[in-house]
């Protein structure tokens, strides 16, 4: 998620993933820990059609919080006395990279012992990770969940366009634009990863449905950014590729006018 803005810290963050039951990995790693843990979302909310994925992302979440590695030691002024006998401040120098950190727990102790408690939000706040990030079983596309109410500042779709045009068609498509445009909040950004038109015939060999949806498709993801603005989107802001092997995809993001 390296390219995208820092005006995601400090945000409410939704991402649905996959669904009508299409495996993936459990949210990707996480994928939402960068806002979450690095960036200071306030609150980020992950959702998936498959109980399953979510139980594992449950669990996921407690190793990434097990394995984040200390803050780097900052430098301190020591006061001392020069060779004339006044004041003067000495910068104790942070230890290099190479020196090892102490209390850190390393993948082995997670592996050997399992993953750390983790403290309390009373103890460590609501909004800090990783009492900031949760997850749900639904299929956001067409259910509600509580956390609609408050509305959100983000929404991130990553690898699910494709899968909500196969499985509903052109209406779902647009439905699911619609809806990410009402729950998002005014100047909310909306993260899209447009999958590429060419993949759609890989996906359509997996289930004969699929196949038959694909035929009557009409719209491309070329034409995602006018679907969006007749929706009430500006224009999209194109943030290049991300990911790795066949993941490697653009990222764009449409502001809600």
């Amino acid at each position: 998620m390296s390219p995208l803005p820092q005006e995601i810290s400090l945000s409410h963050i939704i991402d649905p993933v996959k669904p009508v039951g299409v495996a993936t990995s459990p949210l990707r790693s996480l994928r939402i820990a960068g806002p979450a843990q690095s960036w200071g979302a306030h609150k980020v909310v992950g959702v998936d059609i498959d109980d399953s994925l979510i139980r594992a992302a449950w669990r996921r979440r407690r190793t990434v919080w097990s394995l984040q590695e200390p803050s780097a030691a900052k430098s301190t002024n020591v006061i001392g006395t020069n060779d004339a006998g006044t004041n003067s401040k000495k910068r104790r120098r942070s230890p290099t990279p190479e020196t090892p950190v102490a209390d850190y727990f390393p993948v082995s102790c997670e592996h050997e012992f399992g993953s750390l408690p983790v403290p309390p939000s009373e103890t460590r706040g609501r909004h800090v990770f990783p009492h900031n990030v949760s997850f749900r079983t639904a299929d956001w596309t067409s259910t509600h969940i509580p956390e609609d109410a408050d509305g959100y500042s983000v929404v991130i779709a990553f690898s699910i366009s494709k899968w909500i045009h196969l499985n509903g068609g052109d209406e779902a498509l647009k439905a699911f634009f619609r809806r990410v445009y009402d729950v998002l909040k005014p100047g909310g950004m909306f993260i899209l990863e447009p999958q590429a038109w060419d993949t759609y015939a890989k996906a359509k060999r997996m289930d004969e449905r699929l196949k038959e949806n694909g035929r009557k498709l009409q719209i491309r993801p070329d034409d995602f950014g006018s679907i969006l603005g007749t929706i009430g989107f500006g224009p999209a802001q194109h943030f290049g590729i991300t990911g790795e092997g066949g993941f490697r995809r653009p990222v764009d993001l449409y502001t809600k006018l």
